[in-house]
């Protein structure tokens, strides 16, 4: 490589040992690349990370972007757009998308998955057809996957599944952890555990799911406080924040990671520094 990025700082003259697919070795100062290497001109980064990602959002393209509406009618659009899908369109839609990110640089990338049934929530012959086709789908787009498969249980506090959500839904913590544990990672494939939200997941089934993720060393994402109303309703259910439940059921960690994070209190940001749990900032919200 011409040029490569050390982690801090740009190195000239760096050759990269490859085996078995993974970095074996970086050395700098190889004036001279070794017989057989492939010459990378320029300037070398390395692969990014998308860690938050719903590939079927690829379909909401063109029908969100202009005119005016809000978080909610934006949802309407996503129910509707996955209400279509079935295991075969939700892979060529996921291999579409997965082969634009590895076009932009990026070679790994966390797909917050929760569309699990088909339409009206009766499970596939396969439970996890449609979490093994996005794994199928990253595999032949080349891209790293981590599977988070997702904990989806009820429409907001106290509320059953609407019937969009049907198909999200796993009906309770323990089903969804039975279903779960059949995923299997392989070369290119790490599956891990989501939470969809403290709206999504009743207080007293979050600990399964974190309980979970920590048997199996897994990563666990949450959505966390992305819209002030997630925060009131949480308060008037509650009597807390978001963050803090999470706190109070053992969710916080260092494996955890709470995507966009947006509407915190000053005591959220302290639990979630004490905790040395993760961040995943989404620019567009």
């Amino acid at each position: 490589m011409d040029q490569a990025w050390l982690g801090t700082h740009v190195e000239p003259d760096v050759t990269v040992e490859v085996a078995d697919g993974r970095i074996a070795g970086v050395r700098t100062g190889v004036e001279t690349p070794p017989p057989g290497a492939t010459v990378l001109r320029g300037l070398t980064l390395p692969g990014l990370a998308n860690t938050h990602s719903h590939a079927f959002h690829r379909a909401l393209r063109a029908t969100v972007q202009v005119g005016t509406g809000t978080f909610w009618t934006w949802r309407e659009l996503m129910y509707r757009a996955a209400s279509r899908l079935t295991p075969d369109s939700y892979f060529d839609l996921a291999r579409a998308t997965y082969a634009e990110m590895a076009l932009a640089g990026i070679t790994s990338v966390g797909e917050f998955h929760y569309l699990h049934h088909a339409p009206g929530g009766t499970p596939y012959d396969n439970p996890n057809a449609m979490g093994e086709a996005l794994i199928a789908a990253a595999g032949e787009a080349g891209i790293r996957i981590t599977l988070l498969d997702t904990a989806y249980l009820a429409a907001g506090f106290g509320e059953k599944p609407n019937r969009h959500q049907l198909r999200f839904s796993d009906t309770t913590a323990d089903a969804w952890a039975e279903r779960a544990s059949l995923l299997k990672g392989d070369d290119h494939t790490l599956i891990g555990a989501a939470i969809h939200s403290v709206r999504a997941v009743p207080a007293d089934q979050l600990a399964t799911v974190a309980a979970w993720a920590e048997e199996r060393s897994a990563p666990l994402h949450v959505h966390l406080s992305e819209q002030t109303a997630e925060n009131d309703a949480c308060k008037a259910a509650h009597g807390r924040t978001p963050t803090r439940l999470l706190a109070d059921h053992g969710v916080l960690g260092p494996r955890t990671t709470g995507i966009h994070n947006t509407h915190l209190t000053e005591e959220d940001i302290a639990l979630l520094g004490a905790s040395t749990t993760g961040t995943c900032m989404c620019p567009t919200t």
